[in-house]
């Protein structure tokens, strides 16, 4: 089980080359084991910027939370 924070926001590019969001919900179990839960947006943008102003805007997101892969 590992102990690290996940980061709520992963912004991730899809093989056509466009930028997607998904944002991770973490909640912990009666024993302390984090599940997550990832709900992937359906917007897609040309630029990993315009993915963090998006998720500033519609979900207040602030630096330093934010993941890509």
């Amino acid at each position: 089980m590992s102990r690290e924070a996940i980061r709520p926001y992963l912004i991730t590019k899809d093989e056509d080359g466009n930028f997607r969001l998904t944002v991770r919900e973490t909640r912990y179990n009666s024993q302390g084991y984090p599940l997550v839960t990832s709900h992937l947006q359906e917007e897609i943008f040309k630029t990993a910027t315009a993915v963090r102003n998006f998720a500033r805007d519609a979900f207040k997101a602030e630096p330093g939370q934010y993941a890509t892969k």
